[in-house]
């Protein structure tokens, strides 16, 4: 099969470029507002911004930030099939403005903004990023009662546009996305550890203002959410960590950014992607294998040499990257991928 990736310079508020509930998955982190590392990036938008930060007013500055994100999210609804999924990871932010200390709520006021577009809430997720710094404590120390406690989750928000997507009886393309039973036990904890990236890259003093996440959380999301074929959308693309996990799960994407500079961190990442597709999936089926290796029962898999736990699981088939071509675009990046089932490439070409 044949993916498409496409990514855009421009602003997320905009998005004509892409068809009305042509998504089936959003999935993306956007600047987080009282952060000051994007405090320029929200002035830059809106002068009054950093007036009201200059004022000490940082309930202002809060709500004229989340102003320009309501703008991407009126676009993520047009966008969004029905039955389609939303996933926005998001931190609270906590800082002193005017001389007062204060977490800033970013996670609930972006769960009013999409509640109030008709989107529905479902269980959300709890990332914890823990911290080894001594420095990480706020306040006064040891000494009660003026300290305050350490912020070390974020969130992953989840919405649905409607109702839950329906397929026909027994569609090829759901069935062969299936994930195992481990999986399923471990991905829909509300709970997840992982590690954040770090917020540097090679780009002069441009630090990197792209939210960007391990490709681990985009990849489960797109594994958990949509299924192979499906169009998957990230607004604030960054570095296109993203994209790439949807390119390593066989499904289309699309994605902006204001700084087509970030996009270059992109190419660096598909050198060799097809056998580090390959090594990804095998080392996934691997892993089942494993988990398998002690338990009894359960039902021989239609394409691979291991049982599954449940009969849903009999015919899943993971594609991985078999070539990636970039084709020149007057607006942005856009690649085509092809993909192989990893069971045919185990095969070789003669038996494939």
């Amino acid at each position: 099969m044949r993916t498409d990736h496409v990514l855009h310079v421009g602003d997320a508020a905009d998005m004509s470029a892409v068809d009305d509930e042509s998504v089936h998955l959003v999935v993306t982190s956007p600047p987080y507002p009282m952060i000051d590392l994007w405090d320029d990036l929200f002035a830059a938008r809106d002068p009054d911004v950093r007036a009201a930060l200059d004022a000490g007013d940082g309930d202002a500055a809060f709500d004229l930030m989340h102003a320009q994100l309501d703008a991407v999210w009126d676009e993520v609804d047009r966008v969004l099939a029905p039955g389609g999924v939303v996933c926005v990871n998001v931190g609270d932010a906590t800082r002193s403005v005017g001389g007062e200390f204060q977490q800033y709520p970013n996670h609930a006021r972006i769960v009013d903004a999409l509640r109030s577009r008709g989107l529905t809430p479902l269980p959300d997720v709890l990332w914890r990023k823990p911290t080894n710094s001594h420095t990480k404590f706020m306040g006064s120390g040891t000494l009660p009662p003026n300290a305050y406690v350490t912020l070390e989750h974020e969130y992953v928000l989840l919405f649905r546009k409607g109702g839950p997507r329906s397929f026909p009886p027994g569609d090829d393309r759901r069935y062969e996305s299936a994930y195992f039973w481990e999986e399923r036990n471990r991905w829909f904890s509300d709970l997840w550890e992982f590690r954040g990236e770090e917020q540097a890259l090679e780009t002069g003093d441009r630090r990197d203002r792209s939210a960007a996440f391990p490709l681990e959380v985009p990849l489960r999301l797109i594994r958990m959410f949509s299924v192979r074929g499906d169009r998957v959308l990230d607004p604030f693309a960054g570095t296109g960590t993203t994209a790439l996990a949807a390119m390593h799960a066989a499904r289309h994407s699309v994605g902006y950014d204001l700084d087509g500079d970030l996009f270059a961190a992109l190419d660096d990442r598909l050198d060799d992607l097809p056998a580090r597709s390959e090594r990804r999936v095998a080392d996934r089926l691997d892993r089942h294998r494993a988990a398998m290796a002690d338990r009894d029962g359960g039902y021989e898999a239609e394409h691979f040499d291991f049982r599954v736990v449940t009969k849903r699981e009999r015919r899943i088939r993971p594609y991985a990257v078999d070539s990636v071509t970039e084709r020149s675009e007057r607006t942005g990046r856009r690649y085509v991928l092809d993909h192989r089932p990893v069971d045919e490439i185990n095969r070789g070409p003669s038996q494939g």
